[in-house]
């Protein structure tokens, strides 16, 4: 049986352990002893459109859990660097694959060992109701591609393991075409949503107005879409078009960033706005609105220290 770690035990990182541990030996890497006890003593267990409890481990260190073959780095963007970190020195042979918004994650953990490296994004979401329950929300799949030291192969081995689990995933031979579509997504709902305080709703794709909102979303995708291409990036979607589709499901969705904003804790806005920004001033390439967007996050943080 596979032996699989994920490391960072939020959200994402629940629905990838639960539904692993029903085909894969799973351990989970927490932050806090208490969370580790929990889940090793009860298990996690998934609710919506799934039911069901997993069967895991969990340590607050590496040194504490089985050498994996494939670790799932599913914390968010802000804790990137001391998750990798934790990890440094421990298992040489495991591939890592990075699942983090934006992009450049695979970039971050490379810079802590020199593991394989598998690069993913992934649309999947859910509700944490406790360290362990989580409620499985949207089914969209994870999106996989080769980085350091992997192959295509890879890539597929990784997402037939995820698929087998319950969970939706996609393998690519280059992620970057799907992985800009969803960059240049999440930079505008995420920032859009977070300034507002409206959750993915409508509202994003509204234009018949003059002050409609889907005006500033459409604008803030064109210019993700001019650096793109600049880029020599050939979109895989185009981020107005999974705006439009996002929005009539029927249900809104809370971008991660939203939920940050409300808790006053720091975003992934560097990882995400910030990656496209870096992009644009390297291509040569204006973005004044998501440079305003980031200014204004930015902001926002500034005003909870």
């Amino acid at each position: 049986m596979t032996r699989v770690c994920v490391a960072g035990v939020g959200v994402i990182g629940s629905l990838f352990a639960a539904h692993l541990s029903r085909v894969a030996e799973v351990s989970t890497l927490t932050r806090r002893e208490e969370h580790a006890r929990v889940l090793r003593e009860q298990g996690l267990h998934v609710s919506g459109r799934a039911e069901f409890t997993g069967t895991l481990d969990a340590a607050t260190t590496p040194a504490d859990l089985p050498e994996p073959e494939l670790v799932i780095v599913a914390c968010k963007g802000t804790d990137l660097d001391s998750i990798a970190a934790r990890l440094q020195g421990f298992w040489p042979d495991a591939t890592l694959m990075t699942v983090q918004n934006g992009i450049g994650a695979d970039e971050v953990v490379g810079r802590y060992g020199d593991w394989k490296l598998l690069t993913a994004v992934t649309f999947m979401s859910g509700t944490r109701h406790a360290d362990t329950h989580v409620q499985y929300v949207l089914d969209t799949a994870t999106w996989i591609g080769p980085a350091r030291g992997t192959t295509p192969a890879d890539a597929q081995a990784a997402a037939a393991l995820i698929e087998s689990s319950g969970l939706r995933a996609e393998a690519f031979d280059d992620l970057r075409p799907a992985q800009w579509s969803k960059l240049i997504f999440n930079a505008t709902v995420n920032t859009v949503a977070a300034l507002t305080g409206l959750p993915h709703d409508p509202h994003f794709a509204a234009i018949v107005r003059p002050e409609d909102l889907g005006r500033l979303v459409r604008a803030l995708m064109d210019e993700g879409k001019a650096v793109a291409a600049a880029s020599g990036v050939t979109l895989r979607d185009d981020p107005w078009e999974m705006n439009v589709l996002a929005t009539q499901r029927g249900s809104a969705h809370y971008p991660s960033m939203l939920e940050d904003v409300d808790a006053k804790r720091r975003t992934e806005i560097d990882m995400i706005t910030g990656a496209l920004v870096r992009a644009a001033r390297q291509a040569g390439v204006p973005v004044p609105l998501h440079e305003t967007m980031f200014a204004l996050i930015k902001g926002k943080e500034a005003s909870w220290e």
